[in-house]
């Protein structure tokens, strides 16, 4: 499993699915980050937590944690 936190900057890839459930996998649901949606690693803070991506025309921050629960396709 390739999962979202592994992406390089710049580097685009497609959401496959979410591993685990609850309150996290239903936020970025409703945030449009759903299977299927092409989502691009935009950057990183300083320390490397948090990532921020492209997704959907808009700009979304992520914990590396959240990040780790998205697989992905390169």
């Amino acid at each position: 499993m390739i999962s979202l936190e592994t992406l390089s900057v710049g580097q685009t890839a497609k959401v496959l699915r979410f591993a685990g459930g609850g309150d996290i996998t239903q936020r970025l649901l409703e945030m449009g980050v759903t299977p299927g949606v092409d989502i691009r690693l935009v950057g990183s803070a300083p320390l490397g937590d948090p990532l921020e991506f492209e997704v959907r025309g808009y700009r979304l921050c992520l914990r590396r944690s959240e990040a780790k629960k998205i697989e992905i396709q390169t």
